[in-house]
């Protein structure tokens, strides 16, 4: 899935682990994602932390998408900085599931991300 996510690999995010319900990624932030107090966007946060629950809820095999995800920003971020995105299954029930993400820059914490997900059916199945 992470192959074909041209977003992602354009904004030069980086997969760096990836497992059963698990995934770490890497984002460097540019001079072009920092918004007018000089911070990073917030937008851009949550992309990665977004695309570290794509690829932790995608790692079972089933099309699994979004259902809903909150985060929550503890520290700004600035042009230059190395985040990492780590991504962990908390639990799957049916065809839905919840997944934490936990940003970073180094040990400090800059985000908190849970996702809820569902698997979607096929073409097939949903004739």
């Amino acid at each position: 899935m992470f192959a074909a996510d041209q977003a992602s690999q354009r904004l030069g995010i980086e997969l760096l682990e990836a497992g059963e319900g698990a995934a770490v990624l890497r984002m460097t932030v540019r001079k072009n994602m920092v918004n007018g107090h000089g911070i990073a966007h917030g937008g851009y946060v949550f992309l990665l932390a977004d695309t570290a629950f794509a690829c932790a809820c995608n790692s079972h095999g089933p099309v699994t998408v979004a259902a809903g995800a909150d985060i929550t920003f503890v520290a700004p971020v600035a042009d230059g900085d190395v985040l990492v995105a780590t991504a962990e299954e908390r639990t799957t029930y049916g065809r839905s599931g919840i997944y934490d993400v936990s940003v970073r820059r180094g040990e400090e914490v800059i985000a908190e991300f849970r996702g809820r997900s569902r698997v979607i059916r096929s073409v097939e199945e949903r004739g």
